[in-house]
C-alpha cells in the first residue's frame, strides 16, 4: 500500500467494492464506513447514491480525528441496494469488505462506523475478530436481532428520538440485550438530527470521530 489520502477502490469479489478514502503505508488500525439503503431492493445502488454520499462527512472527520496515527479509513460498496430479507446481503457486504481489509492491511483493530442499514450491517458483522468496536448512527435494529456475537465489543448507538425511519426504543433495547450478551454497550440519545442527521449535523460528524478514537484506544 502507497501513503496518501486520494480514494481508491479495491475489488472484494462479486461485484462488491471496497472504497479507500485514507490509506498509510503501514496501517497501525482501520476505520470502516456503512451507508444506509432499504429494506428492500435487489437492484444495485445508483450511481448518485445519497446515503453513500451522507458518509462522507463522517469519514473526512475520523480522517481528521486519527490524523498521525496511521489509520486506514475505507467505505463499503453494497452490491444491491437492499437488507432484502433473510439474505441479509448489506451484512454480506460488510463481512466480504473486512475480508478483503484485512487482507490489505494486516489483522489490525477495526472500528466499523454504519448509519441505518449501514448500522444494522456493521452490528452483524462485529463478531469478525478484528472488530474492536461499532459506532452505530440511527442505526436499524428490529426486534429479534442476534447478539451474542457481540461479547467483548464495544458498542455505541446514536439515536434522536424523534427519528421516525428507525426507532430509537429499538435501538435501547438493542444496547440493554447486547449487554446482557457480554458488549459494552452504550445508548447515546442525540438532542436532534432525526434519521438524516441533517441538523446539527456537525455534532454527529465530531461525536462519532471522538467515538471512534476512543475505541481505537480501548485494549
Amino acid at each position: 500500500m502507497t501513503a496518501g489520502t486520494e480514494p481508491g477502490t479495491a475489488s472484494t469479489g462479486e461485484g462488491r467494492a471496497l472504497v479507500i478514502r485514507r490509506s498509510p503505508a503501514i496501517p497501525a488500525a482501520a476505520v470502516l464506513l456503512l451507508h444506509g439503503g432499504r429494506e428492500d431492493g435487489p437492484e444495485p445502488p445508483p450511481l448518485l447514491n445519497l446515503p453513500a454520499l451522507r458518509m462522507r462527512p463522517f469519514a473526512s472527520a475520523v480522517a481528521r480525528a486519527t490524523r498521525g496515527r496511521d489509520v486506514l479509513v475505507a467505505e463499503v460498496r453494497y452490491r444491491h441496494r437492499g437488507w432484502n430479507g433473510s439474505r441479509c446481503d448489506a451484512a454480506r457486504d460488510a463481512e466480504a469488505a473486512l475480508a478483503r481489509l484485512r487482507g490489505l492491511a494486516g489483522d489490525v483493530p477495526v472500528v466499523l462506523v454504519g448509519h441505518s442499514m449501514g448500522g444494522r450491517a456493521a452490528l452483524r458483522a462485529a463478531g469478525a475478530p478484528q472488530v474492536r468496536g461499532v459506532v452505530a448512527l440511527a442505526p436499524w435494529c428490529p426486534a429479534g436481532e442476534p447478539v451474542e456475537h457481540l461479547a467483548g465489543r464495544g458498542l455505541r448507538l446514536l439515536h434522536d428520538e424523534a427519528d421516525r425511519v428507525t426507532s430509537a426504543a429499538e435501538s435501547w433495547d438493542f444496547v440493554r440485550r447486547a449487554r446482557l450478551a457480554g458488549a459494552d454497550a452504550t445508548g447515546i440519545p442525540m438532542p436532534t438530527g432525526g434519521h438524516a442527521m441533517l441538523r446539527d449535523a456537525s455534532t454527529w460528524h465530531r461525536r462519532t470521530a471522538e467515538l471512534v478514537t476512543t475505541l481505537l484506544a480501548t485494549p
